[in-house]
């Protein structure tokens, strides 16, 4: 504790400059020329956020200082670490620090782990484990430190915290080059607040003098403070620059997406025999297509092998997924129809789905599929469960059968295995019957995966209530019709 009347040496956050707040004033001076519109036609991948923008402060400085939520340390997998940045936390927090860092009994790379602030100013200390790099296992490291910064971010926004204090993850002693890892953690945290930003408020990444350079140079990249600043720095993003949630792309992975070995992605089926001959080679693969003119018949006839009928599925799929990267989702985000709270009693992740924040006759539902697509890319990968909740909703809300149709036939076949339960919460007559219908009649699969839910205690036997975030109408709504036995379960503050 500071002496009575000495000042602190903890730094708050709200009092440091933001990320944009002196290029805008310079901005101000200078009167650059507005871009032109044909230059506006090729955004970047990270297009200007304002609103992301002023999450982000840069600051030189000591993490261990910083009075936000929490900070974080990166360590070893004993949580022993002796680098700087550790050494600064356990000093300024006290010995209780080591002493609860021993209950956790370690952190395998890649994970985060939780433990208070003690003495610190920041409420938490997040613990996580950077990678060792070699060159030879790249891909390893990379996927290693983005889920270090992922699975940080997550935790952040589990236990709702306002602000997260980042020191760098790649510590020297690791070998990590600091370009490359500066990459995957500014693009890491621009895909989670494009997702979840609105359950942080402010993000800091400290650093030190010989870390400061780097992170100037490629925070452009991923939060560029204008249109100007934006296509500027289009040239200089890498060529892996990760799926929807920044997580790098595994070449060897994409292989089995690619219809025909030797054939551009962009060749089109309509240009005729000729087109799909001039590519066929003298390799393996080509050998063993067989009689091209009658694979060729059968696509012009409709029928397709399975086979060929899923790789095209996935083709389709994967454009959709591009779109959805590319274009500006943020009016669909703020509607908080669609989000991910905890898990279920098996361990399986939960999202959310509010009926009545969907005005379905006033936004765009084609950028409400897209918005789908970029939130469950991820979540789909692993078992999951849907939770609808239809309170309150009227006719404004009503998701026709046709967008329904449309939506189940665009997704991966990775969500409908993946899904194991969909848990309709206070349905009406006429919502049973409409699902009935659709789940007979329209699709296939998903008549045996719903469950009508009629009050929250039944919901609460699959999912716990700390585990899920509910909306206070529908918390209302059930301790009205059910009794007010619910009102004990606070509504989410995020909601």
């Amino acid at each position: 504790m500071d002496p009575l009347g000495a000042p602190s040496q903890f730094v708050d956050v709200d009092s440091l400059p933001g990320w944009a707040d002196a290029y805008e004033a310079k901005q101000l001076d200078s009167h650059q020329n507005p871009v032109e519109k044909a230059q506006l036609d090729v955004r970047s991948p990270f297009p200007y956020r304002k609103d992301i923008n002023a999450k982000i402060i840069l600051w030189k400085g000591n993490v261990a200082l910083l009075n936000c939520t929490a900070i974080v340390n990166t360590s070893n997998e004993s949580l022993t670490d002796k680098n700087p940045v550790s050494e600064s936390i356990f000093m300024h927090a006290g010995p209780d620090l080591r002493d609860e860092l021993q209950k956790l009994r370690g952190c395998r790379t890649g994970e985060a782990k939780l433990t208070k602030g003690f003495n610190l100013a920041a409420r938490f200390i997040i613990h996580t484990v950077g990678p060792k790099y070699k060159s030879r296992y790249r891909t390893a490291a990379e996927s290693s430190l983005y889920s270090c910064y992922r699975n940080v971010l997550q935790l952040a926004k589990e236990q709702a915290m306002c602000s997260v204090g980042f020191c760098v993850i790649n510590s020297l002693k690791r070998c990590y080059p600091l370009e490359d890892a500066t990459h995957i953690a500014l693009r890491t945290v621009r895909r989670f607040l494009e997702i979840h930003g609105d359950t942080l408020e402010k993000v800091v990444f400290a650093v030190s003098e010989l870390e400061e350079a780097t992170y100037q140079k490629l925070l452009p990249l991923y939060f560029p403070r204008s249109l100007e600043e934006e296509i500027q720095s289009l040239p200089y993003l890498p060529a892996d620059i990760g799926n929807a949630e920044g997580e790098p792309v595994v070449p060897e992975r994409q292989i089995r997406i690619t219809e025909k070995p030797g054939v551009p992605d962009d060749a089109s089926d309509e240009e005729g025999l000729e087109a799909d001959l001039s590519f066929i080679g003298s390799h393996a693969f080509a050998r063993m297509e067989g009689d091209v003119d009658k694979q060729r018949r059968l696509i012009l006839q409709g029928q397709l092998s399975e086979a060929a009928l899923q790789k095209q599925h996935q083709r389709n799929y994967n454009r959709w997924l591009c779109q959805a990267r590319a274009e500006d989702l943020s009016d669909i985000a703020s509607l908080k129809a669609l989000y991910q709270t905890g898990v279920d009693n098996c361990g399986r992740t939960v999202m959310v789905v509010v009926g009545r924040n969907i005005p379905v006759t006033l936004i765009d539902m084609e950028k409400a599929l897209l918005y789908f697509i970029h939130v469950m890319d991820h979540i789909a990968a692993k078992e999951y469960v849907l939770v609808y909740f239809h309170t309150l909703t009227n006719d404004y809300n009503q998701l026709d059968s046709n967008f329904l149709k449309k939506l189940y036939d665009v997704v991966d076949a990775k969500y409908k295995r993946n899904l194991k339960a969909l848990y309709f919460v206070h349905p009406t007559f006429r919502s049973k019957v409409s699902a009935w219908f659709f789940t007979t009649f329209t699709v296939s699969g998903l008549k045996d995966k719903i469950h009508y839910v009629e009050s929250l205690q039944q919901l609460f036997t699959a999912i716990p209530p700390e585990q899920i975030d509910l909306p206070p109408f529908v918390l209302e709504y059930d301790a009205r019709e059910n009794g007010p036995y619910y009102s004990s379960y606070p509504p989410s503050p995020d909601l």
